[in-house]
């Protein structure tokens, strides 16, 4: 059986080189590339193809969670994990449904990481002990507290990433090179935005959005 090949993701270049040393030095994982932020992690890993991603969640530019969206959208045979400090119901549920596989915190032991590294690997998902409960209690269909309805629902998940940084006043030219798409795709984007907030234009639209708490770590 061939290694599994890993990336690590985090802004801390003391975890990332530690978590690497640690992954590297299991038999049957092969640690390929490694990043500093979310933008980094997208070019990384789709130079290198891995099996898996050990991802931070709080970074500069491009968070782990948006990162992850793009990477399984993108490539969905990479499976992702969360190592992170967080540990708030909204956070572990964001990254489940941006595609993680996995949510350990960074307090897990090195054998927690290896075994969800694997069970990432083989299509399953693993989370820590500490967030077992509240993670089968979402696939139960149970909350613990009713969730707020999203505003602005008719808007795609890229129009979401669009218009928060839309509202965090961000250029056109800066969303793109962010995200990593052409000036016309964000125009377009934008385009359908003020349409769906039925707004006259971009002040309007931020004023609206900024209403509805985007933008506001911008």
């Amino acid at each position: 059986m061939s290694d599994i090949r890993v990336v690590v993701v985090d802004d801390h270049q003391i975890v990332r080189d530690g978590l690497s040393a640690l992954l590297g030095a299991l038999d049957g994982i092969e640690v390929v590339g490694a990043a500093a932020d979310g933008r980094d992690a997208l070019h990384v890993v789709a130079e290198t193809i891995p099996d898996v991603v050990v991802m931070d969640i709080q970074m500069p530019g491009l968070d782990g969670i948006e990162a992850t969206r793009f990477i399984t959208s993108r490539q969905p045979g990479v499976r992702v994990v969360m190592l992170t400090m967080n540990e708030d119901d909204d956070t572990v549920l964001a990254a489940i449904r941006a595609g993680a596989s996995g949510y350990l915190l960074k307090g897990s032991g090195a054998e927690e990481v290896r075994n969800a590294v694997r069970a990432a690997a083989a299509g399953g998902l693993v989370f820590g002990a500490a967030l077992a409960g509240r993670v089968a209690a979402y696939f139960a269909g149970v909350r613990p507290e009713p969730e707020k309805e999203e505003p602005f629902p008719d808007l795609t998940e890229r129009e979401r990433t669009v218009l928060e940084m839309l509202a965090a006043g961000r250029s056109n030219d800066a969303i793109a090179g962010e995200l990593y798409v052409s000036n016309k795709t964000v125009r377009n984007a934008v385009s359908s935005i003020y349409t769906k907030l039925h707004a006259a234009g971009r002040a309007e639209a931020i004023v609206k959005a900024r209403e509805a708490g985007y933008g506001r770590d911008g």
